[in-house]
């Protein structure tokens, strides 16, 4: 944030603004080009806001034709390119560059196909996650991938970052429920991966695109698989007099044997700033709340319900609500995918984390981050996918307090260092981007890094499709202690070279 480092500017393409604009009006329709400081502003950012810039221009193609000539046109005149969706995401991972076009794809944003006897949906990546679903509801199909911001994010920004939900430990994130897509490379060449069946020959090119962050290619079409809904859905809220008791039960419903289709975990303060803002009836009194949700049949989520109750009894749980009907099971939710929104009644700011953790350090996780809380003197509230271990807690701040800035900083990188300790990871749905890219050598070596940049660049050989992201800048990993991606400063001759 504070101390951002973003690639070197080519000033070259900066000169070159007005015959760049005019370049690209062969390609799409005028109106779709964006170059007045007024219409750009909008996209200087994402959901993450602290980070800003400004882009060259925007240009918003309409179709993969459109495209394909405008990244073969960039390629050709060695222009970076910022492929952006909804602008949802939490790391920065669309942040634009100054020398760089942005790549909007808000108006790829119609389903092409419904094909229930393949039980899959083809569509353009500016479709909503929700949408999906709506689109196939009134045939009791759903689309299982939920994010919170699945109101607003697109399906091809969840393809960039193998975006979960509440209800991926049952049913898996993004790369599990996608069945192909359509991408453009950097130099305009157009590629389809898988289809509509389940298995597809040759490498796992779409394991390769999921998760990728926009530096392979450009998504321009997805295939996504659509499940028939469950014939019974209940959830049940259970509260917990300590943090270790409900991080304990949690562990023991997976142990168990029980799979639910959601598990999730709130402390103290964002119940009741999520019941505040959302009225869903939250135990005020409980120190930690999970949010479990079996589906199945009838007997075998009563069955599962009696086994969870046991278990929760055991760990001295204070209270546990089961929902009555569908009304309630959805206010139960949407406490939890109103947490973001809530917490601004919290504070002026607030920085969203993101990392993974053994389920089984759950409890001693929270402990920590409530010791670092009280090291930088910043609160924090807490939600976690309980079932995965993927953890979220927001730390709030003044963004206007530059003190505070720069302590919220260190607070989330000693947040996401602590997952490594536990034996997690950095990220678990929300990308690396560019607020964890500096973190990467907690988790990899020299050698690690220089094979993923390696792939990188069979894709991208100029390094031009969203460069400065992911992978570090000025970072150097302990192992081997060797700089990346270069500065021009920095002339090292092992370094890689796009």
């Amino acid at each position: 944030m504070t101390g951002l480092v973003l690639p070197k500017i080519d000033r070259s393409v900066l000169k070159r603004k007005d015959s760049i604009v005019k370049s690209l009006s062969n390609f799409t329709n005028a109106n779709n080009i964006l170059s007045d400081p007024d219409e750009l502003k909008p996209y200087e950012t994402d959901a993450l806001s602290v980070y800003t810039q400004i882009p060259l221009v925007v240009v918003l193609p309409e179709n993969t034709d459109e495209v394909s000539k405008i990244l073969k046109f960039c390629y050709d005149e060695n222009i970076k390119v910022i492929p952006r969706g909804a602008g949802t995401g939490l790391s920065g991972g669309a942040l634009p560059l100054q020398d760089a076009i942005l790549l909007g794809l808000g108006k790829f944003n119609k389903i092409l196909e419904i094909d229930y006897e393949n039980k899959c949906v083809v569509a353009q990546p500016g479709v909503t996650n929700i949408a999906i679903t709506q689109a196939v509801q009134h045939k009791d199909f759903y689309y299982a991938p939920d994010p919170s911001s699945q109101l607003a994010c697109s399906i091809g920004g969840n393809v960039a970052e193998n975006s979960g939900g509440v209800h991926s430990l049952k049913y898996g994130t993004t790369t599990n429920n996608i069945l192909g897509m359509e991408i453009v490379m950097m130099d305009g060449t157009i590629c389809k991966f898988g289809g509509k069946s389940l298995d597809q020959e040759g490498y796992d090119l779409m394991g390769l695109m999921c998760g990728s962050e926009g530096l392979l290619g450009v998504i321009t079409e997805v295939i996504v698989k659509i499940l028939k809904k469950p014939q019974v859905v209940r959830a049940a809220l259970i509260g917990f007099p300590s943090v270790q008791d409900g991080g304990d039960a949690a562990s023991a419903i997976i142990s168990s044997g029980i799979v639910p289709a959601g598990m999730e975990i709130m402390d103290k303060a964002l119940i009741e700033a999520t019941d505040n803002f959302s009225k869903a009836g939250y135990p005020r009194d409980a120190e930690l709340l999970l949010i479990v949700e079996l589906d199945g049949t009838e007997s075998e989520v009563n069955a599962s319900f009696e086994k969870v109750e046991e278990i929760c009894k055991k760990n001295n749980c204070s209270s546990l609500k089961l929902s009555k009907n569908e009304k309630e099971r959805l206010s139960f939710w949407l406490g939890r995918k109103s947490a973001f929104p809530a917490c601004g009644a919290m504070a002026p700011d607030y920085y969203c984390m993101d990392g993974s953790i053994p389920r089984g350090k759950l409890a001693l996780a929270l402990v920590e981050i409530k010791k670092l809380s009280q090291k930088y003197k910043l609160p924090v509230a807490n939600c976690f996918h309980a079932g995965d271990g993927n953890l979220h807690p927001l730390i709030m701040f003044d963004g206007n307090n530059k003190e505070q800035l720069r302590k919220t900083e260190k607070f989330g990188a000693d947040i996401l260092k602590l997952c490594v300790r536990l034996g997690g990871v950095i990220t678990g749905e929300h990308g690396v981007g560019i607020e964890k890219r500096e973190l990467m050598c907690e988790m990899f070596n020299s050698n690690d890094i220089q094979q993923q940049l390696d792939i990188k660049k069979s894709f991208d050989d100029k390094n031009l499709l969203n460069p400065g992201k992911v992978y570090p800048i000025l970072r150097k990993c302990a192992e081997q202690g060797r700089v990346h991606v270069h500065k021009n400063k920095n002339k090292f001759s092992d370094l890689p070279r796009f």
